[in-house]
């Protein structure tokens, strides 16, 4: 039966949306591989939730660590109820009047017959009957006393699943010794059917927020970039771990890059045989001079970095980078600044935790003259005092930093005869492009003296990268 063309166009729409959303997350799916998907759907049953979601996943997911987002995004545009949803009839949902006086859950016996269904779901590890009860649970206790939106601590504080665990352990556990390696198969697999209800508790929230102020605003609010496209500054400790994993390659590129301008831009000595060799079939006449291979090498780097609050985040980036670059370059030494400057090279021993390293930085190492606030100009002063051996000609300057000097001194000719001095210089700035130059920014006056480049997360780190090919 074909269907409807209304019906028709609205999947078509929401298709559209769905990919547009996606695209916004910062996951690339391309006008091909959005041409793939609607392929899919004409060979798969439209009726099957999940097997829809599969088809999407296989045209338009390319890596693992999109999945997440991608499963948030499509659980908002295809969604699996609406409103309450199917409810059993043996289970009606009760809703409290904004007036009624709310029992503490341990004293409702609502609650505690609730929390016994919860029970037996995890213990048969019933993943069906969990969604819907995570689905009657929102309706019932995922409002705010006035009903005015929907949140799920309301409903994790009613249900406390975290509580039931020595009884779900006890239940399995009978006659068995504990602490073995049936307790730790035992809690892992209670843990993670306690970390699904939490997940399907806020699937079911969103579902209902993005209801009543719209899908496009839900998603905005919900979905965090990928990896790839996090912005530095408001990067978590568990983000820095994962970041720290992805960097690790990068450095390695860059090494790479900055050793092939090398090789390119200088020969080798004249191989003098070769030459020799190569003219007899001229008549002696050396017409073409051969050259020796350079060496390979290790290029040196020195990286200086603004360690000021407003670019504290940034900072643990630069951290991140430094301890990835060390193992690809001869010499590494690193200085950070706020407005005075220190070598902080020491604090890069291998394993040693990039929190740990910030805390240990930030309490001892010279970073402050006066005020504490960002001074440019102070701390290349300094720097071309106390470290200035530090650059040489085989020496790469890796700057990063905002630019921004709290309309104070910039040094400008020291900077210059630093960067006359080095191999190459660049600069990084973790600040928009469309903010440079506002306010106490100076960055169009020190990009004429060496490359700015935008640099907030590691999509754009890696272009960097190309850019020096």
């Amino acid at each position: 039966m074909t269907a409807p063309t209304g019906a028709r166009r609205s999947l078509v729409d929401r298709h559209t949306a769905f990919v547009a959303a996606l695209r916004e997350a910062g996951l690339p799916v391309s006008v091909a591989e959005g041409l793939d998907a609607v392929r899919a759907m004409q060979v798969i049953d439209l009726g099957e939730r999940e097997t829809l979601r599969a088809a999407y996943a296989a045209t338009l997911v390319k890596r693992p660590a999109h999945r997440q987002t991608f499963d948030t995004l499509f659980d908002l545009w295809f969604p699996a109820a609406l409103g309450d949803g199917a409810v059993p009839p043996d289970r009606p949902i009760r809703r409290r009047e904004s007036g009624e006086r709310r029992v503490p859950p341990a004293l409702d016996p609502e609650v505690q017959a609730r929390r016994e269904e919860l029970f037996e779901l995890l213990l048969s590890g019933d993943d069906p009957g969990l969604r819907q009860f995570a689905r009657t649970a929102v309706a019932e206790y995922g409002q705010t006393p006035g009903q005015e939106s929907w949140f799920s601590s309301g409903v994790l504080r009613a249900m406390s699943a975290e509580t039931l665990m020595a009884r779900l352990l006890n239940s399995v556990l009978t006659g068995q010794d504990r602490g073995g390696m049936a307790e730790q198969v035992a809690r892992r697999t209670f843990r993670d059917r306690i970390s699904r209800f939490e997940d399907l508790v806020a699937t079911e929230v969103r579902r209902r927020i993005a209801e009543d102020t719209g899908v496009e605003r839900t998603a905005r609010l919900a979905v965090r970039p990928p990896l790839e496209r996090l912005d530095f500054a408001s990067a978590s400790r568990a983000d820095l771990t994962a970041l720290r994993r992805e960097v690790y390659p990068l450095a390695r590129r860059l090494a790479s890059r900055l050793t092939q301008k090398h090789r390119l831009g200088h020969r080798g000595r004249l191989d003098f045989r070769r030459t020799v060799r190569a003219s007899l079939a001229t008549g002696g006449v050396p017409l073409t001079t051969h050259h020796r291979p350079r060496r390979p090498h290790k290029p040196e780097l020195v990286i200086l970095c603004d360690a000021s609050d407003s670019v504290s985040a940034f900072a643990h980036f630069t951290l991140l980078l430094t301890f990835a670059l060390r193992e690809q370059f001869s010499k590494v030494r690193a200085f950070a600044f706020i407005d005075a400057t220190d070598e902080i090279t020491k604090y890069f021993a291998p394993g040693t935790d990039v929190v740990d390293a910030m805390t240990r930085m930030a309490a001892e190492a010279d970073l402050v003259w006066i005020t504490g606030r960002s001074n440019y100009g102070h701390a290349i002063k300094v720097f071309d005092e106390k470290y200035a051996d530090a650059i040489t000609p085989k020496t790469s300057l890796l700057v990063l930093g905002d630019a921004r000097s709290n309309y104070g001194e910039l040094s400008l000719p020291i900077l210059r005869r630093m960067v006359d001095q080095a191999r190459h210089a660049y600069w990084l700035n973790p600040e928009p492009r469309s903010q440079w130059d506002t306010g106490d920014s100076a960055a169009s006056r020190y990009g004429e003296l060496l490359p700015m480049y935008e640099c907030r997360n590691l999509t754009q780190l890696a272009e960097f990268i190309e850019e020096l090919a």
